[in-house]
């Protein structure tokens, strides 16, 4: 029963410490989340370009068509929608639109490629789909840190100052090993 009585003193203060540390990693997490997020942290969308009339000319002259951006970045899960108002019939990648339709391409996984495109006076056009940052990726980095900076904080605590029961006892042991018959 003493034995038992002897833990209680620490497992209270491991418990207390897990909860402040806990607490403080999951506060610096998703602070510093915040700060670090990127534009494809974010659930997947249809994401539409747009081939406006003339690009086909434009292209010949050597001219990009300013409405379209150079490269995209895609989160896994996204749809790209290709929507061809030109005369003309273009092509990205995989992706034949004929003139006034729409072609889409499911992104369903994480890649860097260059497509060939039609519709850009260097006829390329990177593609980055990344994995977005989920909820359960944020709280895999807390259950992994939380209890290691609570071990750690839990060990230095008993370094700095000890339990008052474990104090008690040195003194008392010590103290009849002075003691004499």
């Amino acid at each position: 029963m003493s034995g038992k009585s002897n833990l209680k003193p620490y497992l209270v203060r491991l418990a207390v410490i897990f909860v402040i540390c806990l607490v403080f990693v999951t506060a610096f997490n998703e602070i510093t989340y915040a700060f670090q997020k990127d534009a494809y942290d974010r659930a997947p969308e249809a994401v539409r370009v747009v081939i406006p009339q003339g690009t086909a000319e434009r292209v010949k002259a050597g001219q990009p068509e300013p409405s379209i951006p150079e490269g995209l970045v895609f989160v896994v899960g996204d749809v790209l929608e290709v929507v061809n108002e030109d005369d003309v019939a273009h092509q990205l990648g995989p992706l034949w639109i004929p003139a006034q339709t729409t072609a889409s391409l499911a992104m369903d996984e994480a890649t860097t490629a260059s497509y060939s495109c039609s519709f850009r006076p260097d006829s390329a056009m990177d593609i980055d789909v990344r994995q977005a940052t989920t909820w359960t990726d944020r709280l895999v980095g807390i259950t992994i840190a939380a209890p290691t900076l609570a071990a750690l904080v839990f060990l230095y605590s008993l370094a700095a100052k000890p339990v008052e029961g474990e104090k008690q006892n040195r003194s008392l042991g010590h103290a009849q090993t002075h003691v004499e018959p």
